[in-house]
């Protein structure tokens, strides 16, 4: 789950990262009261979880409440590279004399964490990476060590910070993954720590992404969630404990274990360029069970989708056999009644596939096809989809 930026502002407060005050508000009233409560100049920021705020308006420095009203008027309503701002952050501004970057992200090719750093900052980091990747210091952390400041130090020293700042920056470095360890984060991400003409270092700016799997350790992510952005069908998934993507296509996918759903997509990708280039709606992994009630919540999530033209059901056997599979899919269609209106194009195979097969056929269902081989189901699901 990717978090808004006043969202990470308050989590890097709760574990001491030096952060400025910010107000939520959701009116040009609002943020003038905001305005008035911070005093002195104050920024109005676009609350999207996208990146590019500034360059599409959705960043304003206010001198006066008014004119904090008026940013307001110009940021609500934005449309930010397809999000649509709702909420914007009036935050303190701050006397920035120099800008950095720091973030912490799972490394899963290796295993680890990676820490990036720069003594640059304030700008795209993939930019910096690929025009001047000198300037990006990569440091592994050890998950099992954490970072401990002898290890932050090392970092500012990688990433070029002068002597004079290595002492300043490096705590905040260890605070930092202190948010990334103690809220089960993927990222934690800071682009511009700057450093004020106080001598201050203060996280200006955070990105956070928390990990879903380690929702049950954080009761409180709970309320992190926003559920008037979140996508509907994406949400029915996540109530029915369905490993659910919604994406751009109109073939429904459903498969159990996630290496042949992702097998699945390329096919059915592969098959549609002959189809006028139909492609894969969603990636849904029904795991290894594939009861009436799991296929039946799995086609109805699939079914509410309206760019769907057709279902392709492809399930090998294993533990679970295929009359389950069958027995399933029989009972599922029962139970969605009239709310199935699209063909559903069967794959079978694995344990007791001959039975699973006799069950589809002798129960005869007008929407169910039935196809013999992957290539073969993905061909005519796809051919069904561009009629």
């Amino acid at each position: 789950m990717d978090l808004y930026e006043y969202q990470a502002r308050d989590l890097f407060e709760k574990y001491d990262v030096p952060v400025l005050k910010g107000i939520i508000a959701d009116t040009p009233d609002e943020v003038r009261a905001a305005s008035e409560t911070l005093g002195g100049v104050t920024v109005v920021k676009a609350q999207v979880k996208v990146g590019g705020r500034g360059k599409a308006g959705g960043v304003k420095v206010a001198k006066t409440p008014d004119d904090a009203f008026a940013a307001a008027q110009s940021i609500l309503g934005l449309d930010i590279k397809g999000h649509v701002v709702k909420r914007v952050m009036v935050a303190e501004g701050a006397d920035i004399t120099q800008e950095f970057y720091f973030s912490v992200l799972l490394d899963r090719a290796n295993r680890s964490y990676l820490s990036l750093a720069s003594y640059e900052g304030g700008m795209e980091i993939e930019q910096l990476a690929e025009e001047r990747p000198e300037a990006l210091a990569r440091v592994e952390v050890d998950p099992a060590e954490g970072l401990p400041l002898e290890k932050a130090r090392e970092i500012a020293v990688a990433a070029k910070f002068p002597a004079e700042l290595i002492e300043k920056v490096a705590p905040v470095f260890v605070k930092l993954f202190d948010v990334y360890k103690g809220e089960d984060a993927t990222l934690v991400e800071v682009n511009p720590l700057v450093l004020t003409g106080s001598g201050d270092i203060i996280a200006l700016d955070g990105k956070v992404s928390l990990d879903d799997n380690a929702a049950f350790r954080h009761p409180d992510h709970e309320a992190l969630v926003d559920a008037a952005s979140e996508d509907p069908l994406e949400a029915k998934a996540k109530a029915n404990d369905l490993n659910y993507v919604k994406l751009d296509g109109e073939v429904g996918i459903i498969g159990n274990g996630a290496g042949l759903v992702m097998s699945t997509l390329d096919v059915v990708a592969y098959a549609g360029e002959a189809h006028g280039g139909v492609k894969p709606a969603n990636f849904l992994d029904i795991g290894g069970g594939a009861s009436a009630e799991v296929m039946a919540a799995g086609l109805d999530v699939i079914l509410g989708d309206p760019q769907v033209k057709s279902v392709f059901v492809n399930v090998f056997g294993g533990i679970t056999s295929c009359v389950a599979v069958a027995n399933g899919i029989v009972a599922a269609l029962g139970i969605l009644g009239d709310a199935a209106t699209k063909p559903l194009v069967v794959r079978l195979d694995g344990n007791q596939v001959e039975e699973g097969r006799a069950i589809l056929t002798a129960a005869a269902h007008p929407l169910v096809t039935l196809a013999t081989t992957m290539d073969d189901g993905a061909d005519k699901a796809a051919e069904l989809a561009a009629a």
